[in-house]
């Protein structure tokens, strides 16, 4: 089964001003956005978006599995014996929207004639494997020491929450009900169930499914309260191929979130790349963020993104309605109470929305993301987001003092282009060049008239 395409969405671009040297001064927070660097980049992306107020919590588990839907099995580790109201399923549509509103973007200026004055410019995993015949199954709960504690079906979803005394009885109670556990989980069950943690696992209900008409599995979300602010990943790292990629959506009262056992690192932003980089930016992004993670020995998790929700600088995606928030688990909207335990920054009428969105991406494995990824809230409202500058040229005739000034200082502007390119994304620096080059940014300073060209023009021709 093919993961469903994440939505297109096209926006009209903004205004431009930006008070700014011709050859090159500070560039605005704002821009034409040209493109956005979205999760469908990575094969492997799981999307987790988490609804945070005092010790409320609503999460919506976006899976990416490929295969047949009977082999679908989902295990997460949960705090809390779930109750059926405490389940549900939603659209891929809503975290599809939440990823495009956040993600990095690439914005573009075009430089004015500089003869003129103003310038205008997944969480878990799946373990799957065919379930054994009937008559094969179990020893027994008991025995196994394993509780089920409740069963649903939601949606398309069987689920069954489950505790257990030891991860010896778990893992073979998964393995008999067709849950395949790769070497290594049984360790890591054990560190869960000595927490006293829940499991909460789900398979398709092939028949539910089919009433749907889809062809891919939607989100699951669940609803909590508990002291702990985390996400469980360790699970994911037992059976993983490879580096996986994480994207987490916070949406609090409060402000930002950071996790708290492994470092937050913002991601680099606000420079200026060459022009050519318009029908690279994926390339360019993937490039960047690797970069950047081995910069920080693999072990940082990167905010991409940070802002009141409903306003945007530019906007890569219309905000999220209320509706579409509300389904995310923003409960507080539309009058109703909020956790008077948390006491957030009221804005003014008018204003943003009282929900605050934070975007972090992590690339993770066993060997650098040993323990789960634990987070808190701050109060820190300060607005950020991955962003990428493209400056075009004045291509008009800009006769006059300052436009030569202005041609004579593009070569070493581009110059510094190529070099951040190539520091942000470690490509090598000639073969950054020679597509500049090919993109119409020479690195040749300008030809110069003789003071003696300008007097009488063409020559005229010589009578034969």
């Amino acid at each position: 089964m093919k993961r469903q395409s994440l939505q297109k969405i096209l926006i009209a671009a903004a205004s431009v001003i930006a008070a700014t040297a011709a050859a090159g001064g500070a560039v605005a927070f704002c821009g034409f956005y040209v493109a956005k660097a979205d999760t469908k980049l990575f094969n492997k992306a799981s999307k987790v978006a988490i609804m945070r107020d005092g010790e409320r919590t609503v999460m919506t588990l976006a899976n990416d599995f490929q295969g047949a839907l009977t082999e679908f099995a989902m295990v997460i580790p949960v705090p809390v014996v779930l109750e059926e109201g405490q389940i549900h399923v939603t659209e891929n549509a809503i975290l599809d929207h939440l990823d495009a509103y956040t993600a990095p973007r690439l914005v573009e200026y075009f430089d004015n004639d500089p003869c003129n004055d103003e310038i205008i410019v997944t969480a878990s995993r799946q373990f799957a494997e065919a379930a054994p015949p009937a008559a094969d199954r179990r020893k027994g709960d008991d025995a196994l020491g394993v509780t089920v504690e409740a069963e649903y079906t939601v949606g398309e979803y069987d689920i069954q929450i489950l505790s257990a005394k030891e991860s010896g009885g778990l893992a073979q109670w998964l393995k008999q009900n067709g849950y395949k556990l790769p070497a290594g989980a049984e360790e890591t069950l054990t560190s869960y169930i000595r927490q006293g943690t829940k499991f909460f696992v789900a398979k398709v209900n092939l028949e539910e499914q089919s009433k749907t008409g889809l062809r891919y599995l939607r989100p699951l979300q669940i609803a909590f309260e508990h002291a702990r602010f985390m996400l469980p990943i360790r699970l994911g790292t037992v059976n993983a191929d490879g580096k996986q990629e994480l994207f987490v959506f916070a949406l609090t009262r409060t402000g930002r979130v950071e996790t708290t056992n492994y470092r937050t690192v913002k991601l680099p932003t606000g420079m200026d790349v060459p022009v050519y980089v318009k029908d690279e930016f994926g390339a360019f992004y993937k490039a960047m963020f690797a970069e950047q993670t081995k910069r920080e020995a693999e072990r940082a998790v990167f905010l991409e993104y940070a802002w009141d929700m409903n306003w945007c600088d530019p906007c890569a995606a219309d905000p999220l309605t209320n509706d579409e928030l509300r389904e995310l688990g923003v409960y507080w909207l539309d009058g109703e109470a909020p956790n008077r335990s948390v006491r957030p920054r009221r804005p003014a009428p008018g204003g943003p929305a009282d929900v605050f969105v934070t975007r972090l991406h992590v690339s993770y494995d066993a060997a650098h993301f040993p323990e789960d990824l634990m987070f808190k809230e701050t109060g820190d409202r300060e607005n950020f987001q991955g962003r990428y500058v493209m400056r075009h040229p004045y291509k008009g005739e800009a006769n006059c003092e300052a436009g030569a000034d202005y041609r004579a200082a593009l070569p070493r502007r581009f110059e510094a282009e190529a070099q951040t390119l190539a520091t942000l994304t470690g490509w090598d620096i000639d073969e950054i060049r020679t597509k500049m080059k090919g993109a119409g940014q020479s690195f040749d300073p300008p030809k110069k008239d003789k003071w003696w060209e300008k007097l009488w023009g063409k020559a005229p021709p010589k009578k034969g």
